[in-house]
């Protein structure tokens, strides 16, 4: 094998494990086969083919987990944890060793959780993976999260309804005000906010970032990472930002009341603000706010824009089919838009044909169905009406009735409509996004549809 330089915090994958790589694996199987030619060569090489196998499949995140007599090795592809290899322990010890050492993890501290990251050069590209060790109970469980630059995509990429890419454009491009993301982890929300700032970056404008840790590199960016164990954390680092003369922040997540508060503040003194928070739905954020502290007469004029979104996985259209939806599935995609605003557009009802998956599979989706991922959105404009409803302090339920009311398409009809535009299926959907109160369908479907 080529002898290739390895640096603390960095490696190199050298042009033999590239070709071979980029070759033969295809599929979570071939990757698999890959990793036992080289499960014999030493820690490095295993490892060189280990990581860019990840990456060539898409993988966002690589598992080791240790077991009672051997090791397990996982990836996430399109959200999904998949199986690819069991192997001994002693090469799960050469493996752990080699990436804390990577990782600039202590190798003597095995009972408590340890955070690195390192780099990996790939040509001429670098991807940065940052690794997190925990105590298991038989032994470290090593995950690593893979930030391939190759991920960040342009805000004509995100795949946005028409309807939805105007409203976004508008409000990112307004000199001033708030506008959060909410999701869960690894639902795509540094990805939009990333896509927002790709979009309005010029050399007019002054962008500064925030983040825990920073994700990707954005060059003309100025981007900051905060430090807490060095006593500088959102908070502080605002207060600095804010100093700095920028037109737009990006604050990688609101976790606590300074932070909210100083946010709102800069969105009200001129600046772009754009955060994310950790709500179920876009009518979350606003109450979330209020728990950390924040008076809702700071939050309804400061915020413009609350988007909530879900990542769901695309129908494999190498072995997928189209047929007809069965009576449930067409009664349930009826019902669920019918009360569409008028600005979206979408077929014939009464014509369409939905996928339908092989369940089979085959080796270009991993034999699961599925492949790739796009993203469900929900938004809401805080406009006059919006604000004064705001002011009352009203629940959740409330503001995403009021938010429907005033045209807001709910992540669960942009999925039926992903459904009816043959992208994904019923049964994706119904295990991302929870089926709104309104629209479900009575289990007997005969029944509703001849009281309609």
């Amino acid at each position: 094998m080529e002898k290739t330089k390895k640096l603390l915090g960095s490696v190199t994958i050298s042009q033999e494990v590239v070709g071979e790589t980029k070759k033969y694996v295809k599929s979570v199987k071939t990757f698999e086969k890959k990793i036992e030619e080289y499960i014999s060569q030493n820690i490095t090489e295993l490892l060189d083919i280990l990581l860019f196998g990840a990456i060539t499949l898409g993988a966002s995140d690589i598992h080791i987990e240790p077991q009672e007599e051997n090791a397990r090795l996982r990836i996430r592809l399109d959200g999904i944890l998949q199986d690819v290899i069991f192997f001994d322990r002693k090469i799960y010890r050469g493996l752990i060793s080699r990436l804390k050492l990577l990782s600039k993890l202590k190798l003597n501290i095995a009972d408590r959780p340890q955070d690195g990251r390192f780099t990996i050069e790939i040509e001429d590209s670098l991807i940065e993976i940052r690794s997190s060790s925990l105590p298991a109970e038989y032994g470290e469980s090593i995950v690593m999260r893979i930030l391939n630059p190759k991920s960040l995509m342009s805000i004509d990429e995100l795949g946005l309804r028409k309807d939805l890419y105007k409203i976004f454009e508008k409000e990112i491009l307004k000199p001033n005000g708030m506008i959060i993301v909410t999701g869960p982890t690894g639902s795509g929300k540094t990805t939009t906010l990333y896509a927002f700032l790709k979009k309005i970056q010029n050399p007019e404008i002054k962008i500064i970032t925030i983040e825990d840790p920073i994700e990707y590199h954005l060059k003309g960016v100025s981007q900051t990472q905060v430090s807490p164990e060095k006593g500088y954390d959102f908070s502080d680092g605002l207060r600095s930002i804010v100093r700095q003369d920028p037109d737009v922040i990006l604050v990688g997540e609101i976790r606590d009341m300074e932070t909210a508060k100083i946010s709102l503040q800069a969105a009200l003194t001129g600046h772009l603000v754009l955060s994310t928070l950790h709500t179920n739905d876009a009518a979350g954020a606003i109450p979330r706010l209020v728990d950390l502290g924040v008076d809702v007469s700071s939050i309804a004029p400061a915020l413009k824009m609350a988007v909530a979104q879900r990542l769901i996985r695309k129908i494999c259209k190498n072995c997928s089919a189209l047929s007809k939806p069965t009576e449930e599935e067409f009664l349930e995609i009826k019902r669920g838009l019918k009360n569409l605003p008028s600005s979206v557009l979408i077929p014939d009802l009464n014509k369409i044909k939905i996928s339908k998956i092989n369940k089979e599979g085959c080796e270009f989706c991993n034999f699961t169905g599925y492949r790739g991922r796009i993203g469900l959105f929900e938004a809401f404009l805080v406009d006059s009406e919006m604000e004064k409803f705001i002011l009352d302090n009203p629940p959740v339920s409330s503001i995403r009735e009021f938010a429907i009311k005033k045209g807001m398409v709910t992540m669960y009809q942009a999925g039926l409509i992903d459904i009816v535009l043959g992208n994904t299926t019923m049964e994706e959907l119904k295990r991302v996004v929870e089926i709104d109160a309104d629209t479900e369908v009575k289990e007997d479907a005969k029944t509703q549809k001849s009281s309609e």
